[in-house]
């Protein structure tokens, strides 16, 4: 038996009996982002339904509703001071069938079904990505790291992935006609085992955590405007607009590979410069300097 396992029952047993919630009465404000998960878990359930009866545009809506709700619940629980245990398990399993299930059901009825199993063994391979992408990030939150890592995430966050996903739907309601003949849809199986690569690699891709925390004066009204204006393109102009920020987002993850390698590789320099700087210990300690003779004491030898 390893010796491991019983370290590990131990642990699993205690951490099933800790409560959920450390008060009996819990504040109110403790429920806000619960509410906000649950309804982008309606909004995902509701996509699957929306993709088996072939309204696709519905569908995305209630995808890209739900993406737009996981990015502000978790901020609304820091905000609040409203982080739990219950949240954090509730929205992993949230973004599971948010992010992992709703897509690949809609990809799947919306072309990928035409190719029957092949098709079929894609989407499933995305959704368990997504599934051991969410596994590796909750296990990943106690280890201790640079803040400035917080800034990124390992591999592709399954909301980003589920979006980037259905660009192949994106074309298609753009009127692309040639995106579901024979030679795209296989082309589309690879695009798909593609993003369910990167989500489970460790290819850093930029997260915008700490923007939040300070913006600059001289940014405020930028950042208002440019938020502004992409959520009134997002209105008007969809499909255009999906596109062109899943474009973008490719198209950024070299940058942001770049960026946290530099940032990697100038942090152990400087640390190795710090460590050559710094005094090291002589093993074998100097030899004392007098005017005294040294006398070496050595056995006799009884045969002589």
């Amino acid at each position: 038996m390893d010796a491991d396992e019983p370290f590990i029952e131990t642990e699993t047993r205690r951490r099933r009996r800790r409560s959920l919630f450390r008060h009996r009465r819990v504040p109110v404000r403790m429920l806000v982002p619960n509410f906000f998960t649950l309804l982008g878990l309606c909004a995902g359930l509701t996509s699957i339904r929306m993709g088996i009866e072939g309204r696709y545009d519905l569908a995305l809506a209630a995808i890209v509703f739900a993406a737009c709700l996981d990015g502000i619940d978790g901020r609304i629980a820091r905000l609040l001071k409203a982080s739990s245990r219950f949240g954090a398990e509730l929205d992993s399993l949230a973004d599971f069938v948010n992010f992992g299930v709703a897509p690949a059901f809609l990809l799947f009825n919306w072309g990928l079904g035409d190719l029957k199993s092949a098709g079929w063994i894609c989407v499933m391979i995305f959704a368990l990505a997504s599934a051991l992408r969410l596994a590796r990030f909750n296990a990943a939150l106690d280890d201790e790291k640079p803040k400035w890592q917080s800034n990124y995430f390992m591999g592709m966050p399954t909301p980003a992935a589920a979006i980037v996903l259905l660009l192949p739907v994106y074309l298609d309601q753009l009127g692309l006609a040639d995106i579901k003949t024979q030679w795209a849809l296989k082309v589309v199986l690879v695009y798909t085992v593609f993003i369910a690569f990167m989500m489970v690699s460790s290819i850093p891709t930029y997260s915008g955590k700490l923007v939040g925390e300070r913006v600059g004066r001289e940014w405020v009204l930028p950042i208002f405007v440019v938020a502004i204006g992409i959520v009134a393109f997002l209105f008007t102009y969809p499909y255009e607009t999906l596109t062109v920020l899943t474009l973008i987002y490719l198209g950024f993850i070299p940058v942001s590979w770049r960026n946290f390698r530099d940032r990697s590789e100038g942090e152990s320099a400087a640390a190795a410069a710090a460590q050559a700087a710094s005094p090291q210990p002589s093993e074998t300690p100097a030899p004392q300097q007098g005017t005294g003779r040294i006398f070496t004491f050595r056995p006799t030898d009884p045969a002589k």
